[in-house]
Order: C-alpha cells, then sequence, then structure tokens
C-alpha cells in the first residue's frame, strides 16, 4: 500500500489530523516515512495494527 498523509490517514482512521499530530508528539506513533521538507506519511494498514492496542493511548493513573 502506498504511503498517504497524515490527512489522508486520519479520514481514514476516523480521528482528527491534529489527535495524530499530538500522537506522534507524545511518542505514541511514528510516521512510516518523512518526506525531505518534513512531511509524515503513513501506511494506513500498519497503522490500524498499531492503533488496536488501546492501552498505548491510556494516561497513566500514578
Amino acid at each position: 500500500m502506498p504511503y498517504v498523509t497524515t490527512g489522508q490517514a486520519a479520514r481514514a482512521l476516523g480521528v482528527s489530523r491534529r489527535a495524530m499530530q499530538m500522537w506522534v508528539e507524545k511518542g505514541l506513533i511514528e510516521p512510516d516515512h518523512r518526506t525531505p521538507g518534513g512531511h509524515m506519511r503513513w501506511d494506513v494498514e500498519r497503522l490500524r495494527e498499531e492503533l488496536r492496542n488501546p492501552s498505548r493511548f491510556r494516561r497513566d493513573e500514578g
């Protein structure tokens, strides 16, 4: 599957582009590729698999 933009990946996953950007900033997800200009590119199927683990998005209660 070809890489897609953050906006395209967000639409495919049903989340906002900003949510994905925040997840990257927090180290919860990593893009599959960055363009020479620094834009993130995603493999949606890989990202779907990675996001199947909801515990990575829970806040620490401690």
